[in-house]
C-alpha cells in the first residue's frame, strides 16, 4: 500500500482515519495468509475463540493484542506465522439470546420446534456472529483470516462426532444416572466449572424426627429443610458414641408416611450440627456417594424448573423450592418439630451464565471418563513437553487434573453439536456413529431416535487446536502447524479448556496441542477492584480506541502486562500513551522535513559518523535486544518499556537535541546528509520494532518513508548488532549536562542562563571521553566556559560553587554561583524552607509518639 512519491505527515496524528485505512489494508491483502510451501520455520497460534454472542472487552483486548505483538514479532524475525482465529458457539448463551428474542416475539423455542428453532439461530448467527470478529480487525489483529473457523462449522462437527464415537468405543464415554448441577432458569446440566460458588448468609434449622419404636426422637440439623421430603435415611457417624444406640433404628419421617433407616457412615461429621444428618441422594453430592455405600434408593422430588413434584406429597407438589421451604418449616412448627433456627455461612453455586441458583439433581447424562486421559496430559507438562509461563501455574494445573472428576458432557438445550447416539424403541440398544445410523446396531430395528442433548461447548473447543487444522484429514495445516507454538491464555480457563485441549491432543494427536501456554494477567479498575457494570468501573476498549486511538490502547496494555501481577488500568494512563502517539508522529514529520532538505538517503561509513550518531546506533541496539529477549520471555511490559525509554528519551530529547547543529548549522552538505541518513536509518529500525506494539502508526510513517515497500511486515527484524565505545562517553557527558540543569533548578536560576562549570575526576578515560564531547556539554547545558581536569587531592574545592556528582559518582561536577545568586536572599530562603521542613517532621514525629495514635 506504500507510496511514498509525496515524503509528508499532516501536521495532526488522526488515529481513527489511519486505523480505519491499515485494518482494511490487512485484511484485503492477505498479507497475514501463512504459507503452506514456505520452507521458513513455523510460528503457530490458535486464538482462543470468543463467544458469538460477545462483543470486545479489555479482557480480550489484552490477550489479542499481546498475541498480535508476539505474531508480528515473529513474522519481522522471518517465520511463517500462523494465527488462526475462530469464535465459538456458545451454546447456552446464545440459545438465552435467541429464546429472549423469541420472548419478545410472543412465541418460544417449545411452540416452533427444534428445527425451526435451529434455523433462527443460524439467522442470528448469519446478522449478529461477526460482531467481535470486526472489532478484533479493528484492534490490528494479525490473523490469517482466510482460515476463520466456527466450533459448529462442518469440518468441526465432523472432528467432534470422530472425537465422541472413539472415546465412546474406547469406553472413555457412558451414560448413567449421576448426581449433576442443574440450572432450572437454562433447564440444562452444567459442568462443575461452570458453576460459581460463593458464601452467602443463610440459616441452619434442627428438625426433630420421631423414632418409629415411639421411644423418642433424633434431631437433625439442614441448610435445606424442604428436602426432607425426599430423605431416604438418616446418617450419624460410627465413632460417635451419642448415636451409638440409634444404628439400625428407623424414623419415621415427619409430613410423609415414610419410615427410613439410621445408618452409620465414616463421612458424617460429628461436629455439624447434632452430628445426625438428613441423607437425600437425588439432591445432595454427598448423599448421592453415601446412598452407594448403603444400597439407599433414589427420590427425586423436583422437576426442571425446581419446583416439587408428585413425590414430595401433594400438599407440596407444584411449589417452588422456596415457597416451598417457606410451607415444610410452617408445618414443621405446627407439628413441633422445628427446634430452633441458627445463623449459618452457606455456599451457594450460581449458573455462570444466567446467575441462577443451581440445583444438585439426579438425571441420566453422558459423562467423559478423564482419569486415564489426565494422566498422560499431567506427564506432558511434568516432563516439560508443555511449559507454563509464568512457571507457577503449573501447580493449579497439576492440582486440578490430579483431583479431577467425570466431566459430565451432555446439555439439555437445543443449540450445540448434538450427540451422535440413536436410542433403539424396541430393543433399547444405543447406537454410536460418526454418520447417521437406518437402523439399531443390535436389533436392526429402523424405530430409533437420535438422543435430543447436545454436548457441552468445551468438548468441541477441546479439539480447537487440531480441528481447526482440518484433522481429521491428515492435511499439510497439520504437519506444518501442530504442535502449535503457544498459547496465550487467563488463568480463569486453564480448567475449563487449557487442561481439556492437553487431554484431547495428546490422545487425538499423539503430541501436546501447544509447546507454552503463557497466562496473562486480569485487569481491574486503577483501585484495584474488578470491574463491573453494577460497579461503574467499566472500561470500555472501543470507546477508548475511539477517543485516543488504538495503539495508544495497546501499548497501554503492553506496559502492565507484568507477569504474575493484575493490570490496574485508569483511563489518564491511555491517554499518556496517547500523547507518545504524538511524540513518535513529530519526530518523523521532523525526520521527513529534514529529508527533503537535504535530498537523498547515504550510506554512511563508520569514520563519517558523529558521536553523536554512534551514540543513537549503539542505544538502538541495546533497546532492541532487550525487546528481543522481553518478548521471547513473554515479557511484554519490559519491552514496550525499552522503547518508551528509547524513543522519548533518547532519541526524541536526545539524539535531536544533539545532532540540531549538524542539520541546521553551517557544517556542510555532507554533514547534513550524514546526519539525516542516521536519524531516518534510526527511525526506520524503531518503526520496526515498535511495529508489533504499535502496527497502525508505524505503518503510516514506514508507508512515508525513502524506498519503503508494500508493508513495514516486509521488513526483516533489525539484525546490526553494531556498538561503539565512544557512546559511554557521550553518556557521560549527557550525566554532566543532567547536573547542571539540576543545579540551576535547585538555585532557581533559569533553564536557559549561561553559566560556568568545572568537570573533576580521577579517571582518565573519563577525561579524555568528556574532552571529545565538550562541544554538547557547552551547547545543551549553555556553559560559557568548561574546565575539565584530573582530581588533584591538593586542589581546593571551587568556592561558592554548587555541587553535583555524575556518571555513578566518577564526576565532580561544580557551578560558581558568584554573580548568580544573592547569597544572602539565597540563605535566608534556603532557611525559611528548613524551618518548615522541621516544623512537619516534628509534627510527623509527634503523632508517631502517640500510642493511640499508631
Amino acid at each position: 500500500m506504500s507510496d511514498n512519491t509525496e515524503k509528508t505527515l499532516p501536521k495532526v496524528y488522526d488515529p481513527a482515519e489511519v486505523e480505519k485505512r491499515w485494518a482494511e489494508y490487512w485484511v484485503k491483502s492477505e498479507i497475514f495468509t501463512a504459507d503452506l510451501d514456505s520452507d521458513a520455520p513455523s510460528f503457530s497460534m490458535v486464538i482462543p475463540p470468543p463467544n458469538i454472542t460477545g462483543t470486545l472487552h479489555l479482557g480480550h483486548a489484552l490477550n489479542n493484542t499481546l498475541q498480535d505483538i508476539m505474531n508480528r514479532y515473529k513474522k519481522l524475525c522471518g517465520f511463517n506465522v500462523l494465527w488462526l482465529p475462530g469464535i465459538d458457539h456458545a451454546g447456552i448463551a446464545t440459545q438465552n439470546v435467541v429464546e429472549r428474542m423469541l420472548h419478545a416475539e410472543g412465541t418460544n423455542r417449545h411452540e416452533i420446534g427444534r428445527e425451526k428453532f435451529i434455523e433462527r439461530v443460524w439467522k442470528w448467527k448469519e446478522e449478529s456472529g461477526d460482531a467481535i470478529v470486526n472489532q478484533l480487525k479493528r484492534l490490528g489483529a494479525s490473523c490469517d483470516w482466510s482460515r476463520q473457523r466456527f466450533t459448529m462449522d462442518e469440518g468441526l462437527s465432523r472432528a467432534v462426532r470422530k472425537v465422541f464415537t472413539e472415546l465412546y468405543n474406547d469406553k472413555l464415554i457412558y451414560r448413567d444416572d449421576f448426581i449433576i448441577n442443574w440450572c432450572p432458569r437454562c433447564h440444562t446440566a452444567l459442568s462443575d466449572l461452570e458453576v460459581e460458588a460463593d458464601e452467602k448468609d443463610g440459616s441452619l434449622w434442627y428438625l426433630s424426627y420421631p423414632l418409629s419404636d415411639g421411644s423418642g426422637s433424633l434431631t437433625v440439623a439442614t441448610t435445606r429443610p424442604e428436602t426432607m421430603l425426599g430423605d431416604v435415611a438418616v446418617a450419624v457417624n460410627p465413632d460417635d458414641e451419642r448415636y451409638a444406640e440409634f444404628i439400625g433404628k428407623s424414623i419415621k419421617l415427619p409430613l410423609t408416611d415414610r419410615e427410613i433407616p439410621i445408618l452409620a457412615d465414616d463421612f458424617v461429621d460429628p461436629e455439624f450440627g447434632t452430628g445426625a444428618v438428613k441423607i437425600t441422594p437425588a439432591h445432595d453430592f454427598n448423599d448421592f456417594e453415601m446412598s452407594a455405600r448403603h444400597n439407599l434408593p433414589h427420590l427425586n422430588i423436583m422437576d426442571i424448573d425446581a419446583k416439587l413434584n408428585e413425590e414430595a406429597g401433594p400438599a407440596y407438589a407444584g411449589l417452588d423450592r422456596y415457597e416451598a421451604r417457606k410451607k415444610v418449616l410452617a408445618d414443621l412448627k405446627a407439628e413441633g418439630r422445628l427446634e430452633k433456627t441458627e445463623k449459618y455461612k452457606v455456599r451457594l453455586g450460581e449458573c455462570y451464565r444466567c446467575r441462577t441458583v443451581v440445583e444438585p439433581r439426579l438425571s441420566k447424562q453422558w459423562f467423559v471418563k478423564v482419569k486415564p486421559l489426565a494422566e498422560p496430559a499431567i506427564k506432558a507438562v511434568e516432563d516439560g513437553q508443555t511449559k507454563f509461563v509464568p512457571k507457577n501455574w503449573e501447580k493449579t494445573y497439576f492440582e486440578w487434573m490430579r483431583n479431577i472428576r467425570d466431566w459430565c458432557i451432555s446439555r439439555q438445550i437445543w443449540w450445540g453439536h448434538r450427540i451422535p447416539a440413536w436410542h433403539c424403541g424396541d430393543c433399547g440398544e444405543i447406537t454410536v456413529s460418526e454418520v447417521d445410523p437406518s437402523k439399531c446396531s443390535k436389533c436392526s430395528s429402523t424405530n430409533i431416535e437420535q438422543d435430543p442433548d447436545v454436548l457441552d461447548t468445551w468438548f468441541s473447543s477441546a479439539l480447537w487446536p487440531f480441528s481447526t487444522l482440518n484433522w481429521p484429514e491428515e492435511t499439510k495445516e497439520l504437519q506444518s502447524f501442530y504442535p502449535t507454538s503457544s498459547l496465550f491464555t487467563s488463568f480463569d480457563i486453564i480448567f475449563f479448556w487449557v487442561a481439556r485441549m492437553m487431554m484431547m491432543g495428546l490422545k487425538f494427536k499423539g503430541d501436546v496441542p501447544f509447546k507454552e501456554v503463557y497466562i496473562h494477567a486480569l485487569i481491574r479498575d486503577a483501585e484495584g477492584q474488578k470491574m463491573s457494570k453494577s460497579k461503574g468501573n467499566v472500561i470500555d476498549p472501543l470507546t477508548i480506541m475511539d477517543k485516543f486511538g488504538t495503539d495508544a490502547l495497546r501499548f497501554t496494555l503492553a506496559v502492565f502486562a507484568a507477569q504474575g501481577r493484575d493490570i490496574k488500568l485508569a483511563e489518564d494512563r491511555i491517554e499518556g500513551n496517547r500523547n507518545f502517539c504524538n511524540k513518535i508522529w513529530n519526530l518523523a514529520r521532523f525526520t521527513l522535513m529534514n529529508l527533503e532538505d537535504s535530498g537523498e538517503l547515504i550510506d554512511v561509513a563508520e569514520d563519517n559518523l558523529s558521536t553523536a550518531d554512534k551514540w543513537i546506533l549503539t542505544k538502538f541496539s541495546e533497546c532492541r535486544d532487550e525487546v528481543n529477549k522481553a518478548i521471547e520471555a513473554y515479557e511484554f511490559d519490559r519491552a514496550a518499556r525499552a522503547l518508551y525509554s528509547f524513543i522519548w528519551h533518547e532519541l526524541c530529547d536526545w539524539y535531536l537535541e544533539l545532532i540540531k547543529p549538524d542539520l541546521w548549522g553551517d557544517n556542510g552538505e555532507d554533514k547534513k546528509k550524514r546526519t539525516i541518513s542516521t536519524l531516518a536509518k534510526t527511525l526506520k529500525n524503531t518503526l520496526i520494532i515498535l511495529h508489533p506494539f504499535m502496527p497502525f502508526i508505524t505503518e503510516e510513517i514506514y508507508s512515508c518513508l525513502p524506498g519503503a515497500k508494500e508493508s513495514i511486515l516486509k521488513e526483516e527484524w533489525p539484525s546490526d548488532s553494531k556498538t561503539y565505545k565512544e557512546a559511554a562517553g557521550l553518556g557521560k557527558a549527557m550525566d554532566v549536562i543532567r547536573s547542571v540543569r539540576n543545579i540551576k533548578t535547585e538555585m532557581n536560576l533559569t533553564p536557559g542562563i549561561e553559566v560556568v562549570a568545572i568537570c573533576v575526576t580521577k579517571d582518565k578515560q573519563t577525561l579524555d571521553e568528556l574532552k571529545d564531547s565538550s562541544q554538547y556539554i557547552e551547547r545543551l547545558a549553555r556553559v560559557t566556559e568548561l574546565t575539565l581536569k584530573a582530581l588533584d587531592e591538593n586542589d581546593k574545592k571551587p568556592e561558592k560553587s554548587a555541587f553535583s556528582v555524575a556518571a555513578e559518582g566518577l564526576i565532580e561536577v561544580y557551578v560558581p554561583l558568584k554573580g548568580l545568586i544573592d547569597v544572602a536572599a539565597e540563605t535566608k530562603r534556603l532557611t525559611k524552607e528548613l524551618d518548615k521542613i522541621e516544623k512537619e517532621l516534628g509534627g510527623i514525629l509527634k503523632k508517631l509518639s502517640n500510642e493511640s495514635f499508631l
